[in-house]
């Protein structure tokens, strides 16, 4: 029988392109395998991701399983609603593995959706089970963590006005937590609190890290630090990143190749590590008209150049300072959409980075080695922007007061410490040391990444478990 790895992702475009990625890194090393993606689909993703997958390359022999909609819910922006959908989404999850073990030997299930392992699993197969942690390491430590830290106190973490200690990280604020889990009386927090104690169950977790990156949390999870309740080892962690979308699998919509080759040639034209780029993911979109005016004039008063990819539901035309165009437009680009955020990156004029701090984003600027400003929005992007500042060294962080409100000195002066400073010099220069570990990290004998992903793949062979009655092919 053929050999199959199963990959689940939970629902959306994004987290679809992840795990496709992980399904391409299989196949190019190891070619033996057949790749069955799992497809969670929510009726308002339903054209983006058709998009993306007939857009997939044939040379990736990737199949599709499109999995039924539980109910009639139209998105998964409720962090309740996401989780709920994972739940009532098992049992479509278990039937298509029993489907497809009838005519394959199903060697492992990856899946971003953490639920308790045995919900999936049919009645006569054992399916070896990994999950696929979406963020760092930092945050994965915090995760696990979250069951033990949930003993320690019985009141919210939002009314907590000091700083927690998680084993790997550095002291962070309990406010800076992600939102979710600040309220203990929130449904939300009972399913994250959920999601950290089914993680160890899992035969291991796969991040997109490397060993170099976030050695602290990595040490930390691999001792059971984060762990101290088990009985039994810690799960085992497999970093093998990093692992960084093609552009054109992160755009959506027919705008892509312009948008792309617009931002690239104007850069072409711009002096080498001369601009700063500024993008804020997906909630960038929901910055307030004044926030962007702020924005607008700090990079103006700033003299640096920049591309700033500005999307926003509002007249960019009225929120702007008037002549704020005319006035940068020798020196700043302004894009209203998509833009190809890895490529530009990778380009030799962009010398900075203002982010939002998600995981992608750090993973892109890392693996090219960009220093940045660190601009979180909400989620894990708090912690991640500690990790970055204290850890890591590779950012300054922007400040804010407690609405996540930035005022225009603090844009220039971030903008100008990172791009001109001495401390800026040296966010830069780590950067760049940190680069090339990325590079290492998947680089012939001795590369962490690469004996990471050689275990993992290991430890696919005999795993398959079938009862008495079964007779294996």
């Amino acid at each position: 029988m053929k050999e199959t790895i199963i990959l689940y992702p939970v629902p959306g475009h994004g987290h679809l392109v992840s795990m496709v990625e992980l399904g391409k890194l299989i196949l190019n090393h190891h070619s033996h395998y057949y790749i069955t993606v799992l497809v969670p689909l929510m009726p308002s993703d339903a054209p983006t991701i058709s998009s993306f997958i007939t857009s997939i390359p044939t040379t990736f022999p990737l199949s599709f399983h499109p999995l039924p909609s539980p109910h009639q819910t139209q998105s998964t922006k409720s962090i309740t609603t996401a989780f709920e959908f994972i739940r009532l989404t098992a049992a479509a999850v278990r039937q298509a593995l029993e489907t497809i073990s009838l005519s394959s030997t199903v060697s492992a299930l990856i899946t971003s959706a953490v639920q308790d392992v045995s919900s999936y699993m049919p009645h006569n197969i054992n399916i070896p089970t990994y999950f696929y942690f979406t963020s760092g390491a930092s945050a994965l430590a915090l995760f696990l963590y979250f069951p033990t830290l949930h003993t320690q106190t019985t009141e919210s973490f939002k009314d907590l006005a000091r700083l927690v200690h998680i084993p790997g990280l550095p002291p962070i604020n309990f406010s800076h937590l992600p939102r979710p889990i600040l309220d203990r009386e929130a449904e939300a927090y009972h399913y994250f609190l959920n999601f950290g104690a089914c993680l160890p169950k899992s035969n291991g977790i796969i991040v997109n890290t490397f060993d170099s990156l976030e050695p602290r949390a990595i040490k930390a999870i691999n001792n059971g630090d984060c762990t101290p309740k088990l009985t039994s080892p810690p799960p085992e962690l497999f970093c093998i990143g990093p692992i960084v979308a093609e552009a054109k699998d992160r755009a959506i919509g027919a705008v892509s190749n312009s948008m792309s080759i617009n931002c690239l040639s104007w850069l072409d034209n711009q002096p080498n590590g001369s601009v700063v780029f500024l993008c804020f993911g997906s909630k960038g979109e929901a910055f307030s008209g004044p926030q962007i005016r702020e924005i607008a004039i700090g990079l103006e008063r700033s003299d640096q150049r920049f591309l700033w990819v500005a999307k926003t539901t509002l007249d960019l035309a009225v929120v702007l300072p008037e002549g704020f165009l005319e006035r940068t437009k020798e020196r700043g680009l302004v894009v209203e959409s998509w833009a190809p955020q890895a490529e530009i990156l990778k380009h030799g004029a962009v010398g900075g980075f203002v982010s939002h701090c998600g995981w992608n984003s750090v993973v892109e600027a890392v693996s090219a080695g960009v220093g940045m400003v660190a601009w979180p929005l909400y989620a894990e992007q708090w912690l991640n922007r500690v990790v970055l500042v204290e850890e890591m060294e590779v950012a300054i962080a922007v400040q804010m007061d407690d609405d996540g409100w930035v005022i225009r000195d603090e844009v220039e002066r971030s903008v100008r410490e990172l791009m001109g400073s001495e401390r800026g010099e040296a966010v830069r220069k780590r950067s760049a040391e940190v680069r090339e570990a990325a590079a290492a990290a998947w680089r012939g004998v001795g590369g962490s990444s690469l004996a990471a992903f050689s275990n993992l793949v290991g430890s696919w062979s005999g795993h398959l478990i079938l009862d008495k009655d079964s007779k294996p092919e």
